[in-house]
């Protein structure tokens, strides 16, 4: 049901989550996040911190009694095609053993975020994305899965440049399916979409392309 929940964040203290939390808490969400014990200082007031290994859902699993919605964000920063075996170390291990403790804990709703794809490049990492989509669909669980491409933010600039090349891309019929489904996102409209999808969870499987990110996020920022 639409509402306040119980949430619980992995990957709390990286780009998405440091700035997702506060948002969670405006909303009246509780917020659990998980963290290294190095780590605690970094996440927001207010936060209850769950110290515990993202590689090992054992770990953590204790803390997800009273919750009813698990964000997984934990993810290799800054991915590129030389990172292979890390997406396949923390991307994929993370994401199963994510949805493994959801799915043992009964959970109401999981959220993952995805990557858009099919992609020209990346295969690496588009493929564990994947297999994580691939394990959530196995698992049963009502889940939301949110399909960025690249998300533009502070220290996440350079992209800017390519907006000519979308416009162009985006008017041309052969080429706008593309465009459109590996577009540019800020990382305002992708804090909006992830808060307003953790307060009204899925019925099965939703899945979120980057045009309805776009649009959700701007909503809930109007």
């Amino acid at each position: 049901m639409a509402g306040r929940h119980s949430v619980f964040v992995t990957g709390g203290t990286g780009y998405i989550g440091s700035r997702l939390i506060p948002v969670l808490q405006q909303c009246g969400h509780e917020v659990l996040a998980l963290v290294r014990p190095e780590s605690r200082a970094k996440l927001p007031k207010a936060c209850r911190a769950v110290e515990g290994d993202a590689l090992d859902g054992n770990s953590y699993r204790h803390a997800l009694e009273g919750c009813d919605t698990f964000i997984q964000l934990v993810g290799v920063s800054h991915p590129s095609p030389a990172k292979e075996q890390q997406f396949l170390d923390i991307d994929l291990r993370s994401g199963l053993e994510a949805i493994r403790v959801a799915r043992d804990a009964n959970l109401s709703h999981f959220v993952y975020v995805s990557v858009a794809h099919p992609a020209p490049v990346m295969q690496a990492y588009t493929s564990v994305r994947a297999q994580c989509e691939d394990a959530i669909r196995a698992s049963n669980l009502n889940s939301t899965i949110v399909r960025p491409w690249y998300v533009l933010g502070p220290g996440h600039r350079w992209p800017y440049a390519l907006l000519p090349f979308y416009w162009i891309a985006e008017a041309l019929p052969r080429t706008r399916e593309s465009a459109r489904r590996l577009g540019l996102l800020t990382v305002g409209e992708m804090i909006g979409t992830l808060a307003a999808v953790a307060g009204e969870p899925a019925s099965g499987v939703r899945v979120i392309e980057v045009p309805e990110i776009r649009k959700m996020g701007r909503n809930a920022t109007a």
